[in-house]
């Protein structure tokens, strides 16, 4: 059962109880990341991200750390384009302290100019890696290029030049305008006392101040466009994306259904016939990336350069293919059985439960019911799956990103 509560400063919180577990995971969700930045203070969120760990008025960050450590918990974070999240999974006798240890973390951090410094330096070379990762390099630089000038399409690390000059007063500033109750959600899954949860929750994180919602601003404008990078690498690195529907959309479950069966595993059309038939590339797959106003469905690969223009030739082919023969209702039948495995199966882990819900109520503004799911992803049929595609997967609408050998592109 599903439980949603609302603190007196606006944060929401959801709970499901998981009986038989002995764990509990705990997230708070932060209606902040890329998409809320400017050009003046991209990456901004990824380093606040890191900023909340290095120390608060009680704790340091060795602190921070030994503390979670000594309750035999995992606390990490991570920041993504429409929001940060910070969590912790520990047993279900220690989630006081874990509860402790985030609202202090979203309280009462410093902020200090010392650590500050030490981690520019540190997400410097976390942006240095990226840019030393071919196929991180093809999909975020891809995204920039479709949405350009928008916040949708920043980089989430931001770039050097714009980062190493972020100073306290602004990240302060920043933080400030963000980490407020209203733009707050808490999760909560596993195993937990509803009232001590509550009591808990309400005790630790009653010194948020409540401000105001994160406006999303207006919506990006799809870019057909062709970036390259020339690397000097054994492969080449290609990224397709097409404009595709939003997070909010219904026609997201047609996408699952669509994405499974075009290249989200390895029984999909793409890894079947460009892999293991044609033997053209070793990595092929597609996903969607949706977000409130906009979404893109993407298909990366990798091959030798010399089989670049026939790798995505077939890639467009067997996109045509679908869209002219339609699905078989076998491959409809095998994909939705899938998928509803992998909900189900997800659903048995009180982390994914705690990010799924606490995701959901923060963008959609409802915890939607596993049942639910599992339903509407039944109810996509192959003709839904054909009309998708000819809607979204058209080649004169599509987006290409190149890194590697690119003199022939």
């Amino acid at each position: 059962m599903t439980l949603l509560r609302r603190l007196n400063n606006g944060i929401r919180i959801v709970m499901e109880e998981m009986p038989t577990y002995r764990s509990v995971s705990i997230g708070v969700w932060v209606r902040v990341g890329s998409m809320y930045e400017n050009t003046a203070n991209n990456g901004m969120a990824h380093v606040i991200e890191h900023m909340l760990f290095k120390g608060t008025s009680r704790r340091t960050a060795a602190d921070i750390a030994n503390e979670m450590t000594a309750i035999g918990g995992n606390m990490d974070a991570f920041t993504c384009k429409d929001c940060t999240c910070y969590y912790a999974k520990t047993l279900d006798i220690y989630a006081e302290q874990a509860l402790d240890i985030l609202g202090d973390m979203l309280c009462n951090s410093l902020f200090d100019e010392k650590e500050l410094k030490k981690e520019l330096g540190v997400i410097l070379e976390e942006i240095d890696m990226y840019e030393d990762s071919p196929e991180d390099l093809v999909h975020e630089h891809l995204q920039m290029a479709v949405w350009e000038n928008h916040p949708l399409g920043y980089l989430i690390s931001g770039e050097k030049p714009i980062v190493s000059g972020f100073t306290r007063e602004k990240i302060q500033e920043f933080f400030n305008q963000f980490y407020v109750g209203e733009n707050i959600v808490i999760s909560v899954a596993g195993h937990f006392n509803e009232e001590k949860m509550m009591d808990w929750i309400s005790h630790y994180f009653d010194g948020i101040p409540q401000g105001q919602r994160s406006d999303r601003g207006i919506a990006p404008v799809f870019r057909p466009v062709i970036w390259k990078k020339e690397k000097d690498i054994e492969q080449n690195h290609i990224c397709l994306a097409f404009d595709c529907c939003t997070l909010l959309s219904d026609e997201r479950y047609v996408l699952t259904v669509a994405n499974n069966l075009l290249g989200g595993n390895m029984n999909s059309r793409l890894f079947m016939k460009i892999r293991d038939e044609l033997g053209l590339t070793y990595a092929i797959y597609s996903y969607g990336s949706s977000y409130e106003q906009a979404g893109l469905f993407q298909i990366y690969a990798a091959m030798q350069p010399s089989q670049t223009e026939q790798v995505m030739e077939a890639v467009f082919s067997e996109i045509s293919r679908a869209i002219c023969e339609g699905i078989t209702d076998r491959e409809l039948d095998i994909a939705i059985q899938q998928i509803q495995a992998e909900l189900i199966l997800g659903y048995e882990s009180s982390y994914n439960r705690m990010s799924g819900l606490g995701k959901s109520l923060l963008i959609r503004d409802r915890a939607i019911p596993l049942e639910e799911d599992l339903q509407r992803i039944q109810q996509v049929k192959g003709e839904d799956i054909r009309q998708f595609l000819e809607k979204y997967l058209q080649r004169d609408r599509c987006g290409i990103a190149i890194v590697g050998d690119t003199r022939l592109y």
